[in-house]
């Protein structure tokens, strides 16, 4: 079995290795470690859980080694598609540096400009950044990229498939051509890795597992749900959530619950919340300080369920979740795969369900060809309708339906019944409608032509009450 001393690390990052109870290196270390050191590009593909930071991370160390940061030039870069994954990244370079004199700035949004200034200004050997923030400091003219000699993309897939290819093309034209560049990615579709060639230059490629496929140590399943009507779906959908997290009892120590949008988030968060779970909210739209605390919290357990959206899917290394809850099916199929990497890290057992409305089984049905496995069917734990969520949620969460008013229809509660008889003709009480009682009416009846109609017959297509102006027109053009 290969050791970390056999990669020809520095022995100060062997040393901090070591410290950190690491002897052995996973498939993708062991496999991407040593064409970093030797300058060459890397390609690494590997699920998400399987050490791809530490992959670069060590190398970076060992080769920024010999030299010395330059007031405003960054020694090296590494991107990253989210505020957390950077500060993880950052996190990380502090335990795998501790015996290396280098220094390192976290260039992320929430933060105070005038202080990632004062770090930039000092010359920085490492600098993690997401690509919004950086390009502000380029752009005000606190940064130069011309001494970039090692540039990371974390989570690659991420970056160039989710609106950031204009950022990185622009990234990359700031760097010097004769930089190295390191690619890593749980997912690599053809069509990005086409891109990758763009930017990497005749790569290493370290594939240590199938592209897109999930851990072993994961048992996942998902539950089919029909709401009973229209305007209870989003309840009882709820509603299922936390049968589902009852049923797992004890086991479900703390997890991750999955939405598409960040509405979602705060209502599923609330609603948990309000039946006395233990749950915070975590999205894009929070800000940075709030975020850190509510990761910091879960991470050492002061808060069970953790109610969020994709941006704490990629990458993020909470090492012990029991559990993952998909509340909706991911809308791209590449993000179950992150989503589930959540729990199951490092050999461990974890769970992931998923909950699945009619609407979503196209998505369903590109996550099992993605990862090529029949995702088993569980059992309703609520039987076929789950119950309404008891008074008041659906005041608080969501907007009750309401009828127009002004002047408007109000909304239809029931449907007449089809043997209700019609309801009398008024007498006229206009002027018009006497006018149009005086002359017979006729009209148009089955086919017929010229017959007569009594005041009380309706004309087709007209209505119940028809002014008397419009009945005059019809005679008009019969006389004609």
């Amino acid at each position: 079995m290969t050791k970390f001393a056999d990669l020809t690390l520095s022995p100060k990052v062997l040393k901090a290795v070591e410290e950190a109870g690491y002897e052995s290196p996973t498939p993708i270390q062991a496999g991407a470690i040593p064409p970093a050191l030797e300058g060459r590009d890397v390609l690494g593909i590997a699920q998400t859980g399987t050490g791809k930071t530490a992959s670069f991370t060590l190398p970076m160390i060992t080769l920024l080694a010999r030299g010395r940061a330059r007031a405003r030039m960054p020694r090296s870069l590494v991107l990253a598609p989210t505020r957390e994954l950077a500060a993880q990244v950052a996190e990380n370079f502090d335990t795998y540096a501790k015996y290396a004199k280098l220094t390192k700035a976290l260039l992320i949004g929430g933060v105070s400009f005038k202080e990632q200034d004062a770090l930039i200004d000092k010359g920085v050997d490492v600098l993690i950044a997401t690509p919004g923030r950086l390009l502000d400091h380029f752009e005000r003219g606190k940064l130069l990229l011309t001494g970039v000699q090692i540039m990371v993309v974390d989570e690659a897939d991420r970056m160039l498939d989710m609106g950031f290819i204009p950022d990185i093309e622009r990234i990359f034209g700031l760097t010097p051509f004769t930089r190295q560049t390191l690619f890593f990615s749980a997912t690599m579709a053809p069509e990005i890795e086409r891109i990758t060639n763009t930017f990497l230059s005749n790569p290493a490629k370290v594939e240590v597992a199938r592209q897109a496929t999930t851990s072993e140590t994961i048992t996942q399943s998902v539950f089919p749900f029909r709401g009973s009507r229209r305007d209870r779906a989003a309840t009882e959908k709820r509603a299922l959530l936390r049968a589902l997290i009852d049923a797992e009892g004890e086991k479900c120590t703390n997890a991750i619950v999955f939405c598409n949008r960040k509405t979602d988030v705060d209502i599923v968060a609330k609603s948990l919340k309000k039946h006395k779970y233990n749950a915070e909210p975590i999205h894009g739209d929070l800000d940075q300080s709030h975020r850190m605390r509510t990761l910091e919290g879960f991470r050492n357990g002061d808060i069970r369920l953790l109610v969020a959206s994709d941006v704490a899917a990629r990458g993020l290394d909470i090492p012990a979740v029991s559990h993952v809850f998909n509340f909706d099916v991911p809308s791209h199929a590449e993000d179950y795969v992150h989503r589930i990497g959540r729990t199951g890290r490092a050999g461990r057992e974890g769970t992931a369900m998923m909950i699945c409305a009619p609407q979503d089984e196209k998505n369903l049905d590109a996550i099992e060809r993605l990862i090529e496995t029949k995702i088993p069917r569980g059992e309703n734990p609520l039987g076929a309708a789950p119950a309404p969520e008891e008074g008041g949620e659906a005041a608080a969460d969501e907007k009750p339906r309401r009828g127009r008013s002004r002047g408007g229809r109000k909304a239809k509660t029931e449907e007449p019944s089809a043997a209700a008889p019609e309801a009398p003709v008024e007498a006229p009480d206009t002027a018009e409608e006497t006018v149009a009682e005086e002359k017979p009416q006729r009209g148009r009846s089955r086919g017929g032509r010229g017959r007569g109609r009594d005041r009380d017959e309706k004309i087709v297509g007209m209505g119940d009450h028809m002014p008397g102006f419009i009945a005059l027109s019809f005679e008009e053009r019969k006389a004609s």
